[in-house]
């Protein structure tokens, strides 16, 4: 079956339900009214190129046999306006800021901001309401490298007329002044980036990713999308983040469909999206390779749970890539309002730290909760530790190598004390683990309430070398540690199989029940 997740003016977003994580269990050919298009062997494919206010019947022939039709109705639009015609060069030495932030101005309601190919070497641009960016195949939109003409954002302003503060800007879980992002909207809705083109932070050639502790301000995201509605990332290449590549904040209605984001292993914190405090999320068919976390879901530190109650609510993980990154897909740390109704289902990781990864710590506060949460159907290779919940994490805050958070001993509950309930892992297949299968780490004052694996194969790659399977104080190294859970109320351990552990298969502690089934460790 086919379903259409995006169709914009030009181009259109198509996901096939295979029942197979990512890719297809066939390759596929695309046709466009008889015309063959491409070929592809993934769950999720898109279109380019499409004429607006169109009807297209869409063919998909598949390879082993058999075909399914679609029929496709392209949205109208107002106009189309070519950035040249503005007088941006696109030779990526002539800085072309006035020239592109002049069309998106000028653009009207409805247009949309055509890039034809060539690199447009800019300094931060502001979006608005109602308009589309669409980049040609062979367009980049390149950041400059010159940080001190970059604006700085405050944090927040306050109304003249109320003094009620007006929340502008933030990063790791806290207000605080930033430099502006490369593409940045505020307090705008509607709005599309499509295409087959680039954004390009340009971290590497800058100064972003040396001495940014001693910045005056926060490092800019690629793309930072403030307090906006409706807003839908489709096709792009982000690359080469200052810092975060893409990071909604306090938004409605976010996705990011069938785009790749891309950074070196070793460039710091460049995480591939961020959403945080945000309703309504999805990410589908998205490819990740960065130095950070792939995806990280967050909810701000005490203070701003505090200030703003915003959990996060509605996301949706489906048919994605993860190729490197600290984790795969993390929550956290910054989750002080709480994450609710989450699903990670059908992706691929391949060679992340870390797969699924929850990260928290004392300090994070009583409405730090996570509910409703679903991880199935999966398939890990060469992850280092597939599945990892750690309550003990020591980075990002002043008092990160505090008695307070490290402390094994059973402290008071109090208003800094999260809660983690349930939380089941079902259907995954892992390949090449190195350091642990499972590492799960609770509070003794707080204990999870419940972790069920079920449906779950975990081997062990032969040459597995030591290492630490989750960021907190005295952490000890591991190599081939089995199913490792503390301070978990409930286990529930069914159809799992270890291959090439090393000592007991389930180290539990601090528990009140155990219940395995056709648990098997060879």
């Amino acid at each position: 079956m086919i379903r259409i997740l995006y169709c914009g003016s030009t181009s259109a977003c198509f996901e096939l339900e295979s029942g197979t994580p990512y890719y297809a269990g066939d390759g596929y050919t695309v046709l466009v009214d008889g015309e063959r298009r491409l070929q592809s062997n993934t769950n999720v494919f898109s279109l380019f190129g499409l004429g607006p206010g169109r009807s297209y019947t869409i063919t998909v022939r598949f390879e082993g046999g058999g075909e399914e039709q679609i029929r496709l109705d392209t949205r109208a639009e107002t106009c189309c306006v070519n950035v040249k015609d503005f007088g941006a060069v696109g030779d990526g030495v002539h800085e072309d800021t006035a020239a592109l932030q002049g069309a998106i101005s000028f653009l009207p309601e409805g247009g949309r901001l055509w890039f034809p190919a060539g690199t447009y070497l800019t300094l931060p641009l502001s979006l608005k309401s109602n308009i589309t960016l669409d980049l040609d195949a062979g367009a980049t939109i390149l950041g400059s490298t010159d940080r001190a003409r970059y604006p700085i954002i405050p944090s927040f302003t306050e109304d003249p007329k109320t003094g009620r503060p007006v929340l502008q800007a933030g990063f790791e879980g806290m207000e605080q002044k930033c430099y502006q992002s490369l593409l940045h909207a505020s307090y705008a809705q509607n709005i599309a980036v499509v295409g087959q083109g680039v954004i390009d932070g340009n971290g590497q050639n800058g100064d972003w990713w040396e001495g940014f502790a001693l910045f005056p301000a926060a490092r800019p995201r690629v793309i930072f999308l403030n307090h906006t509605r409706d807003v839908t990332l489709h096709g792009v290449t982000v690359k080469n983040g200052p810092s975060w590549h893409i990071h909604p904040f306090y938004s409605q209605n976010f996705a990011m469909l069938d785009c790749f984001v891309t950074a070196p292993k070793v460039s710091p914190n460049t995480d591939g999206i961020d959403p945080e405090s945000c309703e309504g999320v999805d990410i589908i068919g998205c490819r990740f390779s960065v130095g950070d976390d792939c995806v990280a879901i967050k909810s701000g530190k005490l203070d701003m749970a505090r200030k703003y109650g915003r959990p996060a609510n509605h996301y949706k993980i489906h048919n994605c890539l993860m190729e490197f990154g600290h984790g795969a897909v993390t929550l956290g740390s910054e989750l002080s309002a709480g994450i609710h109704d989450l699903s990670v289902t059908s992706c691929v990781f391949c060679a992340t730290d870390r797969g699924l990864r929850i990260k928290s710590r004392r300090g994070r506060g009583k409405d730090s909760v996570i509910d409703n949460v679903l991880f199935a159907n999966i398939r890990m290779e060469r992850v280092l530790t597939p599945i990892v919940i750690n309550m003990w994490y020591n980075c990002c805050d002043p008092d990160r190598f505090s008695e307070y958070v490290w402390s094994r001993e059973h402290l008071p509950v109090d208003d800094r004390t999260p809660h983690l309930g349930s939380f089941a892992f079902r259907n995954m297949e892992c390949t090449g683990a190195q350091v642990a299968a499972c590492y799960i780490d609770g509070l003794p004052e707080s204990p999870i309430d419940q972790v069920t694996l079920e449906n779950i194969s975990v081997s062990f790659a032969g040459d597995a070398r030591p290492g630490i399977p989750a960021m907190q104080n005295h952490a000890m190294e591991r190599c081939r540690l089995g199913l490792y859970l503390d301070n978990v109320k409930k286990i529930v351990v069914k159809n799992v199989k270890l291959h090439g552990a090393q000592g007991p298969a389930l180290a539990a502690s601090h528990y009140e029940t155990v219940e395995t089934e056709n648990f098997e460790e060879n």
